[in-house]
């Protein structure tokens, strides 16, 4: 295969396409029926449940484990979706260490939580397996609600609104939905097409379009859509990224969520450009799903660096362990200070070691150069508010200021998900985020007072 270089030592063919294959096998296998059942019956059932407490939609965890072990894993589905219905995907994406699984009494006993991830992904499993809808679109109300972002807040919110009868039209600005969960989760943890099998679910619920191609700010405005329906929902997610201020014109740096997205698209990843030894910069999930990637499609060493310890890390110590053990090197305490090139190519990135100083982030003015020929940058995503300029919306740290209910400063609009102050950044929170805007956008409209937004 002849090479393709891309700057420095950027290239694909790496692997073979069977290498590649087999590196993004699931991360963790389905259960199987009988390992679903002893798994189930590990669950003690509790009553105000601390793994309920823990998820943000609030999934009857006991209920539907319960219908499990019971051998009615459709079932079981049923109850994960009336709170979730992105339960398929949060199965596999959800932080659990964190959240459910982190809460659950088994956790402190035996030091093993019941696997109520695997648990929820054997139930979704089976219901789309058996090509089961629960779901379906309410009388019509003749209300009318725009919707902008198809992510995991626009889509629970547009089947939230469908269910109770509201025509929802979603601008997406992409052409193909699903949001992070299509373009920004690592690829071996969505594999068998899952997200786009889960948004042609929701959106089988009917009374739902969708306008592909349609950006806020490029396409449509926000006061256009006020006029034209009579409640909006902002879903948009953060469609900037932080640039790290260090090496413009120098060819083989890429933002880590660009990379992410192309790997998730491609159909032969052994076919994606890329380096030899590999720098990621940052600490959250977008630099570990980078890194990890990155050794999957044929790095010989990858390394991440995060300017403050590897405990502060936004990863989790599960992820920093996924990453540890496929071979990403993780070097905490080191700041970018310049980015090394030749012919206009990077070579390498040097760093400050840093160290904390009364609770505050200082160098040390100890240097080192780790040497790259790809460096990708992973330090956080941001609101493009320009997109929202001069409509009045309030903001907040950057980001959509809310109520509890996702209502905005103007009336008759609501945000969720990654564009408003004071999310989790994960999915199950921007679908929660969805479920509470639909019900406060329904009462709204059901309100006899409202007129058009």
């Amino acid at each position: 295969m002849p090479e393709e270089r891309v700057g420095g030592d950027i290239r694909p063919g790496r692997l073979t396409p069977g290498q590649c294959a087999a590196n993004f096998a699931d991360l963790v296998a389905p259960l199987k029926p009988n390992e679903a059942r002893v798994a189930a019956e590990r669950c003690l059932f509790c009553h105000d449940a601390p793994c309920v407490a823990a998820c943000p939609t609030g999934i009857d965890i006991p209920l539907f484990i319960r219908q499990i072990s019971h051998g009615q894993p459709v079932a079981a589905a049923r109850t994960i979706l009336d709170a979730n219905i992105m339960g398929a995907m949060c199965a596999r994406v959800c932080p659990t260490e964190n959240l459910c699984e982190g809460a659950c009494v088994k956790e402190t006993s035996e030091t093993r939580a019941v696997e109520i991830g695997r648990l929820q992904r054997y139930a979704t499993d089976a219901a789309f397996a058996a090509g089961k809808q629960f779901y379906s679109a309410g009388k019509p109300t003749g209300k009318a609600v725009a919707v902008v972002g198809a992510g995991p807040a626009g889509l629970a919110c547009a089947h939230a609104l469908a269910r109770h009868g509201h025509r929802v039209t979603i601008f997406e600005a992409k052409a193909k939905g699903g949001g992070l969960n299509e373009f920004g989760i690592a690829a071996y943890k969505a594999n068998d097409d899952i997200a786009q099998r889960e948004l042609d679910y929701i959106l089988a619920v009917g009374g739902i379009s969708v306008e592909y191609g349609k950006a806020l700010g490029r396409d449509i405005s926000l006061a256009d859509i006020r006029k034209r329906f009579d409640a909006v929902f902002l879903g948009m997610g953060l469609g900037g990224t932080n640039d790290l201020g260090l090496g413009d014109g120098v060819s083989g740096i890429e933002d880590a969520v660009e990379f992410i997205a192309h790997l998730r698209q491609a159909a032969d990843k052994s076919q994606l450009p890329v380096g030899r030894n590999v720098a990621v910069i940052g600490g959250g999930m977008t630099a570990i799903d980078a890194a990890v990637q990155a050794r999957l499609i044929g790095a010989e060493q990858v390394t991440i660096a995060y300017r403050r310890s590897q405990a502060e890390m936004g990863a989790s110590a599960y992820e920093q362990e996924v990453a540890q053990t496929r071979g990403v090197l993780i070097r905490p305490n080191l700041r970018p200070v310049r980015v090394e090139q030749s012919g206009g190519a990077v070579t390498g990135v040097t760093f400050e070691y840093t160290t904390s100083r009364d609770g505050a982030l200082a160098g040390t003015g100890e240097m080192v150069t780790l040497p790259a020929d790809q460096v990708l940058v992973a330090i956080g995503q941001a609101l493009r508010a320009e997109d929202l300029a001069g409509q009045g919306l309030a903001l907040a740290k950057g980001r959509i200021a809310v109520d509890e209910a996702g209502k905005t400063s103007l009336p008759g609009v609501w945000a969720g998900g990654d564009c408003v102050a004071g999310g989790l950044d994960l999915t199950v929170a921007a679908v929660e985020d969805g479920k509470q805007a639909a019900r406060s956008i329904h009462d709204f409209l059901s309100s006899s007072a409202n007129g058009k937004a």
